[in-house]
């Protein structure tokens, strides 16, 4: 079975390489990948497929039925591009750019999905896979994602945490997916390790405008205040511990309305990231009391809305230890390196949400140059960003779902997940709170 899968794959490398780069060229930022969709549903449907599109505006899932019963395993794909105008491949208009790689996910589930579509394939499976593209993974341009909250289009601002409130994992027992990676050694593939946790605040300052020249003593500068804000907040990074792997950044997404006029209102868009939740809480407190200290000192009034972000990473060892075997076993023993459980990447994914409810694998494809979310971050080697994941995932997915799904059946009874998608549901939403501190 695992000879005809790769065997299907290497037949479809061309179509599969060109779907990724298809994606490349028409980047979309989350919740706005209509372009993407239609073109993923297309190739899912004629892979054979029925598609259930417009989950989370622009996620779907297509469901391969096994000929016996069994477990479901989701293969994973995110369409969605980042804002880098820079970037060789940017769009003119909306600057978005596959800056970190996520097209590459597209040609590599599409191979899983052309693979065990074969009818013999099919009939070896006990249980099902289900293809989910899955919107927003990039928790960018938060103003606009909370518009869409508030018109209810959405509750929460990524595609991971969206669809599981809407039940698209509910008959999901576990998942998998392969992101690309730059300079994380030299074997093919990397797994292992987690991620940091997340929160997102939008911070609103609210002054009083007056005329920059001839009255600047009327007025309330709120652009001041978020800047001593963001001076008190470097003034805390002493105090994080290394161990915690503590990231705390912001832009300010608007700072006035013109030059002339003292800023009267100006919005800040902080994020604050730690190994995990319970870590991050009271580094949170101490970036919302900065927050707070920007506006005393200037006069102003600040509103601190806290978003629901991401929650750590946690990889299932019963289904790494089955990829690294498949990586070794199709790729060769020196294709893939394992990363300690405490190692933590400082960045942030939505696959850690996941995990809160099901046992998931996130490993990495070693395939582009460059820095993650630079203008310089380029797929140099897509053999190994698209065929080689495609290869491994399909494999390990035989491996699951084969043999009665033994594997994926302990796989199952060795899981212990933090809560259920119920209770995943009800601490997210804990997490959004909005609080106004006023001068009076």
């Amino acid at each position: 079975m695992r000879a005809a899968a790769l065997l299907a794959i290497d037949s479809a490398t061309r179509d599969l390489i060109a779907d990724a780069k298809t994606v490349y060229s028409t980047p979309e930022t989350g919740f706005n990948e209509h372009k993407t969709a239609a073109y993923v549903q297309q190739r899912l449907q004629s892979l054979g497929f029925v598609v259930e599109t417009g989950i989370a505006r622009t996620g779907m899932k297509a469901v391969l039925r096994g000929t016996n019963p069994g477990p479901t395993v989701a293969v994973i794909a995110e369409p969605d591009a980042l804002r880098v105008p820079t970037h060789p491949g940017a769009d003119a208009e909306s600057g978005a750019a596959h800056a970190c790689g996520h097209h590459s996910q597209i040609g590599s589930m599409l191979g899983v999905a052309t693979a065990l579509s074969a009818p013999e394939l099919r009939n070896a499976l006990s249980g099902n896979v289900a293809f989910i593209v899955t919107p927003a993974e990039e928790f960018i341009d938060i103003q606009d994602r909370l518009a869409l909250r508030a018109s209810g289009e959405l509750e929460f601002l990524s595609g991971k945490q969206e669809m599981i409130r809407l039940g698209t994992f509910d008959d999901v027992d576990m998942a998998m997916m392969v992101h690309t990676s730059a300079g994380n050694g030299s074997a093919a593939l990397s797994i292992g390790g987690t991620s940091n946790a997340h929160v997102s605040h939008q911070v609103r300052y609210i002054g009083r405008s007056a005329h920059a020249g001839g009255a600047p003593d009327y007025g309330i500068n709120a652009l001041q205040a978020a800047m001593l804000a963001n001076t008190a907040i470097n003034t805390q990074r002493e105090t994080f511990r290394e161990s915690d792997v503590v990231r705390v950044h912001g832009i300010i997404s608007n700072g006035g309305a013109s030059v002339n006029a003292i800023p009267g209102e100006v919005i800040y868009d902080g994020r604050v990231r730690a190994k995990s939740i319970e870590t991050l809480e009271p580094i949170a407190e101490k970036v919302i009391r900065c927050y707070r200290a920007g506006a005393l000192a200037m006069g102003a009034s600040v509103e601190v809305q806290s978003i629901a972000g991401y929650h750590g990473l946690v990889q299932d060892p019963t289904m790494q230890k089955l990829f690294v075997d498949n990586a070794e076993l199709v790729l060769g023993r020196d294709s893939i390196s394992v990363v300690g459980t405490s190692q933590t990447h400082g960045g942030s994914t939505d696959m850690g949400d996941l995990s809160t409810i099901m046992p998931v694998i996130h490993p990495y494809a070693n395939s582009a140059s460059g820095v993650g979310h630079g203008n310089d971050y380029l797929i140099e080697d897509y053999d190994r960003a698209v065929v080689a994941p495609a290869k491994v995932m399909t494999a390990t997915v035989l491996d699951l779902l084969g043999n009665d799904a033994q594997a994926a059946r302990e796989a199952l009874a060795k899981s212990k997940p933090a809560m259920t998608a119920e209770q995943y549901v009800s601490v997210q939403r804990g997490r959004f709170k909005t609080e106004l501190f006023e001068q009076s």
